[in-house]
């Protein structure tokens, strides 16, 4: 069974190199974007990219902006804000798929924050259905409440700290996933002390150029008991914003998969392959809807 694994840099819509892997099966029959979840470097999900592309599929995993290999040197000067991402990153990521999967239907995979912004995307309509893994709002009042004391202490003040000190949110044994840009930080933070998260400033318009109303692919969101943030809560929340996209929740136990526990970032874990067969399930009674004349 044959695998290409290609890193390249992808430019994205404003110019900015953000580093991506390609992995490519045999005989490819579909294109898979992963889009990771905040603070999670592409390597991260490398093993379920390999093994989507060892079953026919070209998966592309890529750094944002200020993450991983997508990171400017100086992280401190680095102006950026948190939907940059979704306007700028992850339309560019789909670009480079649909350019080295021509012809090929488009599937989507969304870690936490990677579920948030496909309304920022201006091509989203590329995509034929998404799988949202891990995707809740970040209202800290919709979590477990043994994990609302280190939240709040990490946004009021292991936060603030760093950015005080070094003019970034450094990695540490508080936040375990890379440094975060201030502009990261700081419009996250906003967020997630609201009920609505960011759904209020959807509908005040201090989001715009949005287009979250548009977004119509189908959207299947897994969440797991044992992740304190995407509750079943927070993850119908987040489904809110978008209104015209025929969504379903599935909340499948750690158990469910022969496993101990999965946590908000297991899922891309070793172990978890019948949780990947059963996205690729998914995403494979989407490629005859999505063939021409079907």
């Amino acid at each position: 069974m044959g695998l290409a694994v290609e890193d390249r840099v992808i430019k994205a819509l404003d110019g900015w190199p953000l580093e991506a892997t390609l992995f490519r099966g045999d005989a490819p029959r579909m294109a898979v974007l992963v889009s990771a979840g905040t603070g999670f470097p592409r390597g991260f999900y490398a093993r379920f990219a390999r093994w989507m592309a060892e079953r026919d599929c070209v998966v592309l995993t890529y750094d944002y902006r200020g993450i991983g290999g997508s990171r400017p040197e100086d992280l401190a000067a680095m102006e950026m804000d948190y939907p940059d991402w979704g306007r700028l990153d992850m339309p560019a990521a789909l670009k480079a798929l649909k350019k080295a999967a021509p012809g090929l239907p488009v599937f989507h995979v969304g870690h936490s924050v990677g579920g948030h912004f496909v309304g920022f995307m201006p091509n989203q309509a590329d995509i034929e259905r998404h799988a949202f893994v891990s995707v809740g709002t970040g209202w800290w009042g919709g979590h477990h409440r043994t994990y609302n004391p280190m939240e709040l202490f990490f946004w009021f003040g292991f936060g603030p700290s760093h950015l005080r000190r070094h003019g970034y949110v450094r990695a540490g044994k508080l936040w375990r996933g890379t440094d975060l840009p201030r502009g990261v930080f700081e419009t996250w933070k906003r967020w997630c002390l609201k009920p609505a998260y960011f759904l209020d400033e959807l509908k005040s318009g201090a989001l715009e150029p949005q287009g979250f109303d548009a977004v119509r692919a189908p959207i299947r969101s897994w969440i797991f008991p044992d992740d304190p943030i995407a509750t079943p809560g927070t993850g119908a929340a987040l489904l809110k914003a978008y209104p015209n996209a025929p969504s379903e929740i599935l909340v499948r136990r750690a158990g469910d998969y022969g496993a101990r526990r999965i946590g908000h970032e297991g899922a891309f874990r070793k172990g978890l392959e019948p949780l990947w067969q059963e996205i690729l399930d998914w995403f494979d009674a989407g490629v005859s809807k999505a063939a021409p004349g079907a």
